[in-house]
């Protein structure tokens, strides 16, 4: 019996069968979901970092795969990018103004995994929770990067990089609301 049936704590990679071979195929495939996703890109007005799809690529990785798949998904996608793969927004790499984003994905992935592992994406209020909650993890890393990246106060990074943001992270938030409890359903018909 593996560790994750004793103890109940189930993503929906877990469902997948294997062991190894499955674990790298989803971490590589998260990675590869977030760098497709970050190609859905709309530029803002006045601010160095677009709406992106990957925000949402991130946090729909991590409760799917769980925390460790997750996070390292999100650490193949930061490393790979920084490294030269042209998967960040814009089939750009390396060293972007938006990095702290993606830094903030590695920790995101990894608490949204650890949320929904303890059912934190099973009924649209807990999914709402839970990625409120890894939005607010990429916040914290993508602010501060910002402010030291375009050499700016905090007050001027927030209305850069969070203030116009809040109406696109609200949407896919309800979004991942519906998919995720909408897939557990799904799963339990099985």
């Amino acid at each position: 019996m593996s560790v994750i049936a004793v103890h109940g704590r189930r993503v929906l990679a877990d469902l997948v069968p294997g062991a190894l071979a499955r674990d790298i195929a989803l971490v590589v495939a998260g990675a590869g979901f977030t760098g497709l996703a970050a190609q859905v890109a709309l530029p803002l007005p006045g601010s160095p970092v677009p709406i992106t799809g990957q925000t949402f690529a991130a946090l729909l990785v991590g409760a799917a795969l769980g925390w460790r798949r997750g996070g390292a998904a999100m650490v193949l996608y930061l490393v790979a990018g920084v490294a030269g793969v042209p998967w960040f927004q814009g089939a750009s790499s390396g060293m972007p103004a938006s990095l702290g984003y993606v830094v903030g994905f590695v920790f995101a992935g990894v608490l949204v995994g650890h949320l929904a592992g303890r059912g934190g994406d099973r009924t649209p209020l807990r999914t709402v929770g839970t990625m409120a909650l890894g939005n607010l993890v990429i916040y914290a890393f993508g602010v501060p990067y910002l402010m030291a990246a375009a050499n700016v106060g905090f007050a001027k990074a927030l209305s850069l990089g969070v203030t116009p943001f809040l109406l696109g992270d609200a949407l896919k938030i309800a979004l991942a609301a519906g998919l995720l409890p909408a897939a557990w359903a799904l799963v339990k018909r099985r």
